[in-house]
């Protein structure tokens, strides 16, 4: 879930994650923290110590109560309140994690570390008229509770959830499972025993059936951690002797030796047990390391994962060999899927895969039966081959010699199906080099109908986008596309909900469309004007079969610039509306802000857009312009047509994360948040060999566009972004410094050329586009920054690529030129930001950086635009190649990549967001 106007709902089968959002504990920054700091009188910054406060405006924001996440109940009678809490402390942050594999482990909880927690639960029902009942508490949990992985029994009338309570020493203490009546809001421990503890490294519980829990357990047998040998055994040795090519990116928190394989196997192995509500526990399987187990629809069986060795120095833990096998819901074996060997050799190239059998899972329309995807290309998207993917299907004990049947040939690479009946299913398949989407519609039992293309259009023409199918609920608990049928009319309808791009922002919709004729109705539309709405979830799934469209009910979200998201209950044939939540405003000093969706052309007459946000209560004309805050994030395209289309809406409400940019709106700042920095690339070009020409144009335009409307002070603009972004801030202050006071620089990379297989949405090799890993890295180009520069970086960031090393060396080589730069390191934080006492210290930063270098910048910008803009062209191609050995550090952002360029491929796959059974 991505956008903001779904910050509260809860996705299907979310963990908590380790963003800090929504995290964390209310109270004070630690004693050790000084005041906030008075920036109208300067101060000795380098001598200060101990972490510091921002301004109370700041601070008030940033400290307001979380609003709670919300999860519906499989038969959408009840819906739960998920109580979040502000932020964590540092010393949370500060226990001790294992990195290994890729992955970040807490060894005194044996799960994955630094995980966000629910303090509490409230189950609220339903009403008939669409409004909810009085609050149940779910009451008898320990004080000081920690909750994740909150699941709904399929019949809805029970969770399971985890526990975690903190010990005396602040170190966290072993998971245990919970259950808790819904009727009742009272709960329990799972298990009688206290010694059975939940792994929850990996895969940790799941319901087999409404009494009975699938639960990853700690070995009961299991011994003290391995210990380190005083004397290593042997030196570290790598080879290829073999001569074979492999290619990785950089990949952090790798296993390094013998040692690191013992304790990873140490911590991931798990025994399973299969737990009654009634307090039997019978263990089935051996320990071993179970990464997922997915019971099928009827119940009967069990889709088990497993990774064994040998395991691998150079990549994470998802390329580990692994097997997949079939047993019964009681433990016994069926059969081997599959035994994949270690993957160390994926090709980088975008749309490459693993070979084998991968996204093996139960069909969601039938009772058990498997369906799976393999490539024909050798896995390499470079290989011309005609088919490239091939869909399997096969029942889960298939007759003896009945082999798999194939289900659907693709030329592009497999993105996912979303199962229907017999009759109906949606497959889809993509290409990123081209960005090329296409879906077909097929019915997988009638072997006399043929596949057919439904849609075929680019992934990034949103205007085309004719939206997603709605899903419901079947009794089993998987999710299929929802059929609807109308009044006297034999077609075979389904419900597309979109987001509805258009010139103008997203009018988010709802077409009833005729999977057999092309033709669609549209029978809900967002408000226009002054809201922004959009359909959440199919909320009349109750029945089996088609489904009444005079009996549709949706849930839906209303906002608008200035107002935070509700939900709503619509219901048809009348599209009766009833208001089911009424969250307070979570920052009202800023509840009149000022918001518009500006557009404005580059140079090369692409067509740009950007948000502007004014304080509230400020006038142009009366107050004249403001220092401006520019905080964007670069992206990729094949067209000029794609990179100008509107994407988002005018109407969406403003919502302001603990380190957002819009913090400084109650500074006074105009903001333009997210101008679009296209890079383009089309036909045969690759979008990276125009980077910086190209990100400067953007740039230019978007400066110009604010002191054109008369908002921004020409000399009190600054640029700043996080990851990605910090990346972009780095080289305009590079390659423009005429446009920017200063700049802010967040968790970035800045030398390409220690990732030399690959970076966020480049998948040419250092060696294959030397120029323009050169180009494009700012440490490159330290010596051309003369503008102030403010680097901050989580001491432990795990983000491929934005290794802290790369905001150290980069502050080395711009203090090596004398530029006038400064340097923060947190400590204990990774890539994103969590504790308070480090988020609070990072507005102090940014504020005093901001408040110093650009609301108080007196230099003449005008006559730096003119003196530069004559040497723009120079400071484009310039690069000292000269530099290119030297120490630094690259960045394959892949938590930033995947959340770019996979979110439209796997939308035809996900349910919507609230048909939500764990979360």
């Amino acid at each position: 879930m991505t956008n903001s106007r779904l910050h509260n709902l809860v996705p299907i089968n979310a963990v908590a994650a380790e963003d800090g959002t929504g995290t964390g504990s209310n109270g004070s920054v630690s004693s050790s923290s000084s005041p906030p700091a008075d920036t109208s009188n300067e101060e000795d910054t380098e001598s200060l110590v101990g972490y510091r406060l921002p301004p109370k405006e700041l601070i008030d924001i940033v400290d307001a109560p979380p609003l709670p996440a919300l999860s519906f109940s499989p038969q959408r009678d009840k819906i739960l309140f998920l109580k979040r809490r502000s932020l964590p402390t540092l010393s949370e942050l500060a226990r001790p994690e294992e990195k290994l594999a890729g992955i970040r482990i807490d060894g005194k909880s044996n799960t994955r570390s630094r995980m966000s927690f629910y303090a509490g639960i409230g189950i609220h029902q339903l009403l008939d008229d669409g409004t909810l009942g009085p609050e149940t508490e779910v009451q008898g949990l320990p004080d000081g509770a920690k909750l994740n992985f909150v699941t709904w029994s399929n019949d809805g009338k029970h969770l399971s959830f985890s526990v975690r309570l903190d010990e005396e020493d602040n170190t966290s203490s072993k998971l245990t499972v919970w259950v808790a009546d819904i009727e009742t809001g009272y709960t329990r421990p799972l298990f009688q025993s206290p010694d059975i503890h939940l792994n929850a490294v990996f895969d940790n519980f799941v319901w087999v059936d409404n009494s009975t829990l699938l639960v990853s357990t700690i070995p009961l047998t299991r011994g003290d951690p391995p210990k380190r040998p005083l004397v290593p055994p042997g030196p570290k040795i790598q080879s290829n002797e073999q001569k074979n090519v492999v290619q990785v990116r950089t990949f952090q928190d790798l296993l390094k030796d013998e040692y690191d394989e013992d304790l990873f196997e140490y911590y991931a192995t798990s025994q399973l047990v299969l737990a009654s509500l009634d307090g039997s526990v019978n263990p089935i399987g051996p320990p071993a390391i179970y990464t997922s187990m997915d019971p099928s629809p009827d119940e009967k069986y069990l889709l088990i994962t497993t990774l064994h060795r040998p395991y691998s120095y150079i990549v994470p833990c998802g390329r580990f060999p692994k097997k997949v096998d079939v047993w019964t819901t009681d433990g016994k074996f069926v059969r081997e899927l599959c035994n994949l060997p270690l993957a160390e050799d994926i090709p980088i190239a975008f749309s490459s895969v693993r070979k084998g059998m991968r996204s093996i899972n139960w069909r969601a329309d039938k009772p058990s039966t498997l369906y799976w995807v393999e490539t024909q290309d050798g896995g390499d998207a470079k290989v011309e081959v005609s088919p490239r993917d091939i869909i399997y299907t096969q029942p889960a004990e298939p007759l003896e010699g009945e082999q798999p049947r194939v289900l659907h040939k693709l030329d592009l690479r497999y993105g996912g199906v979303s199962w229907g009946d017999d009759s109906l299913a949606l497959v889809s398949e993509s290409w990123y080099k081209t960005r090329r989407i296409k879906t077909w519609v097929m019915s997988p039992e009638l072997e006399d109908v043929n596949p057919r293309i439904l849609f075929d259009r680019s992934s990034e023409d949103v205007y085309s986008d004719p939206g997603s199918p709605m899903l419901r609920r079947t009794p089993a608990g998987t999710y299929v596309i929802a059929k609807f049928k109308k009044e006297n009319d034999e077609g075979t309808y389904i419900l597309l909900n979109g987001s509805g791009a258009t010139s103008s922002g997203n009018i988010p919709f709802l077409d009833l469309f005729d999977i057999n004729t092309g033709t669609k109705e549209r029978i809900w539309e967002s408000d226009k004007e002054k809201y922004y709405e959009t359909v959440v979830a199919l909320m009349s799934d109750e029945n089996e079969g088609e489904l009444d469209i005079n009996q549709l009910k949706i849930l839906t979200s209303k906002e608008s610039k200035t107002e935070n998201t509700q939900y709503y209950m619509q219901s048809w044939p009348d599209k009766k509306t009833s208001q089911l939540t009424n969250f307070p405003h979570p920052y009202p000093q800023l509840a009149s802000l000022q918001k518009e969706m500006i557009r404005y052309e580059r140079k090369d007459g692409v067509q740009l857009t950007a948000t502007l946000y004014l304080p509230p209560g400020y006038d142009p004309s009366r107050d004249g312009p403001l220092p401006c805050l520019v905080w964007s994030y670069p992206g990729e395209f094949k067209s000029k047509d794609a990179a100008g289309q509107v994407r988002g809406s005018p109407n969406e409400f403003a919502g302001i994360g603990p380190t957002s940019a819009l913090l400084w709106l109650a500074r006074r700042f105009a903001i333009l948040s997210g101008p679009t920095i296209p890079i383009i690339g089309e036909g045969d070009e690759e979008a990276n060999d125009r980077y910086v020409e190209q990100l400067v144009g953007s740039a230019e335009a978007a400066v110009e566009e604010v002191i054109r409307r008369g908002v921004a002070h020409p000399n009190k603009i600054a640029v700043g972004g996080h990851s990605y972004g910090a990346f972009m801030a780095a080289n305009l202050l590079a390659h423009a410094p005429h446009l920017f006071s200063c700049g802010v620089a967040r968790s970035g990379a800045y030398n390409r050329t220690l990732t030399p297989f690959g970076f966020q949405n480049e998948d040419r090799t250092l060696w294959e586009a030397t120029s323009t890993y050169v180009e494009m890295s700012p440490f490159i180009s330290a010596n051309k920054i003369k503008k102030p520069i403010l680097l901050i970086h989580g001491e432990e960031d795990n983000n491929s690529g934005t290794l802290t090393m790369q905001s150290d060396r980069f502050f080395n080589a711009l203090k090596g030129h004398g530029a006038l730069c400064r340097l923060v390191i947190l400590p204990y934080e990774s890539h994103g930001y969590a504790a308070r006492e480090s988020i609070m210290h990072v507005l102090w930063e940014t504020d005093r950086w901001l408040q110093k270098y650009c609301v108080s910048n007196t230099s003449d910008a005008n006559a730096e635009l003119d003196a530069c803009k004559d040497n723009t062209s120079k400071a484009i191609t310039d690069s000292d190649s000269k530099a290119v050995g030297a120490t630094g550090g690259g960045v394959l952002e892949m938590t930033d990549l995947e959340h770019g360029r996979f979110h439209s491929l796997q939308r035809w796959v996900t349910p919507q967001l609230t048909t939500v059974d764990r979360v």
